[in-house]
């Protein structure tokens, strides 16, 4: 079967009502490339579980247990990553964000929290929500490649040693579309074991590796470097379903299960049956649709690196090995935010300074659309900044 029959368009006519954050939010005629949600129809056999739930009347509030979404993700883990998941250590929750923030006031001791930057911009707001101090490391924008633009390990032992105890690690890495290399989460963990510090993994993007060249990084859940970690994750961002809420925090360790089991409803209970329906058939049956997405993404970057080579030769952009969702260094162009200048062009990609603030020339831009308006996108891109 070819990539097009599984991984689909939506049709123009109904793509500004299937997506209304990003296609309701921009003026008609703009390419919205700033929110993280794909231009793609939903897996047939999501859509289909969602469509029969819903006629069934499964709108109600959700149940006291998971409805099978802990044994889909352990068989999902098993197979792709070869890693051992306890269905027993997920616990469902409504988003990615809100399990962070749930593991931060249940599983993780007071003081400042490291967070790397740059950073999906929730990360700096979860942290002061839940009664935190962030504490920036910072990656080096002039990093010639993905190969080096690791976490400053130095810098992490330096806020542990300060006494900071929990650091939130983005694996695969958003914004920078990097795949983190075992090595560095095994000395991570080592730091982590030194300090009595604790780390909290965002893994929402793994599923999302991109097909590469010979020795192209592979994901690495990070639980299978560190026992004392917590990771997060949903089926969300693979299979476009974020606004039917159902992610999982994964804690293997017994005791950490129990707290957060035992958490008053109103501090985890956004989590909808839909949303865990949708995640258990998309961990259980959307291998062929996953893999003919990454497919579809990998031929997407590429297409990009083509593209920005040709129109905005003076960009620089490392290799994106993971996610849809690369980061473009425009600063030769001049532009502080060259999105607020794209954007008047007719792209609206994400302004970098939301990522990291203060830091000038970035954009993030969205690929998970079809060639033609990513073409479209860098020719407004180049076009805005060039005049």
């Amino acid at each position: 079967m070819e990539i097009d029959d599984l991984v689909r368009d939506l049709p123009d006519d109904t793509i500004r009502d299937a997506l209304p954050l990003k296609w309701g939010s921009v003026e008609p005629g703009t390419i919205p490339a700033f929110v993280a949600e794909m231009d793609y129809a939903l897996a047939a056999p999501v859509a289909d579980a969602v469509a029969t739930a819903v006629r069934r009347g499964t709108t109600g509030y959700a149940p006291d247990h998971d409805l099978g979404v802990g044994e889909a993700f352990a068989g999902w883990s098993r197979r792709h990553w070869d890693h051992e998941v306890d269905p027993a250590a997920c616990v469902v929750t409504g988003d990615v964000i809100a399990g962070i923030r749930l593991v931060l006031e249940t599983l993780c001791p007071p003081g400042p929290v490291v967070v790397p930057l740059p950073c999906y911009p929730p990360f700096r707001d979860i942290v002061g929500l839940a009664g935190r101090e962030p504490v920036f490391v910072t990656t080096d924008p002039d990093a010639p490649d993905q190969a080096t633009t690791a976490l400053d390990l130095d810098a992490v032992e330096a806020a542990f040693a300060a006494g900071a105890r929990t650091l939130l690690l983005c694996n695969p890495h958003n914004p920078l579309g990097r795949v983190p290399r075992r090595a560095e989460l095994e000395a991570l963990a080592e730091l982590g074991r030194r300090y009595d510090a604790r780390v909290v993994s965002d893994e929402i993007h793994g599923p999302l590796v991109l097909p590469g060249t010979a020795g192209s990084p592979t994901f690495t859940p990070y639980l299978t470097v560190d026992e004392r970690a917590v990771a997060v994750t949903s089926a969300s961002k693979t299979f476009n379903t974020a606004g039917l809420f159902c992610a999982t925090v994964v804690a293997p360790r017994a005791a950490d299960q129990a707290v957060l089991r035992g958490v008053p409803v109103a501090q985890n209970h956004a989590y909808s049956p839909l949303g865990m329906i949708a995640a258990r058939v998309a961990w259980s049956e959307g291998d062929p649709w996953q893999a003919a997405l990454v497919a579809r993404l990998g031929a997407q970057r590429d297409l990009l690196e083509e593209l920005v080579a040709q129109h905005l030769p003076q960009a620089r952009m490392r290799r994106l090995e993971a996610t849809y969702l690369p980061w473009l260094d425009l600063r030769a162009y001049g532009h502080d935010d060259p999105a607020a200048v794209a954007r008047a062009h007719g792209v609206a990609p994400a302004p970098g300074q939301a990522y990291q603030p203060g830091l000038p020339g970035h954009v993030r831009l969205n690929v998970a659309t079809n060639a033609e308006r990513l073409t479209a996108s860098v020719h407004r891109l180049a076009d805005a900044l060039t005049r």
